[in-house]
């Protein structure tokens, strides 16, 4: 079965559940503090970027293996 979404919108209130999950886990295990939005932000513009044909699948995959190290740069960079 192929999904398809119309919006950008769309796919992030699909993986959404996925962003809040890995939000708990960054909060409680690397005690980071940041937003669903920042990680599909991160994601987005570093990760997905260089991607094509992406599944969503792909995607939540990509959100639950997101570091709390490797994401603290592109928040810190993100402040300014």
């Amino acid at each position: 079965m192929d999904l398809e979404f119309k919006t950008i919108e769309e796919l992030y209130e699909r993986v959404l559940p996925a962003l809040r999950t890995k939000r708990r886990e960054l909060k409680k295990d690397d005690n980071i503090t940041v937003t669903e939005e920042v990680i599909w932000d991160y994601l987005k513009e570093t990760v997905w970027s260089k991607s094509y044909h992406l599944t969503l699948a792909d995607m939540v995959s990509a959100i639950l293996k997101v570091e709390g190290k490797e994401l603290l740069p592109f928040v810190e960079q993100n402040r300014r």
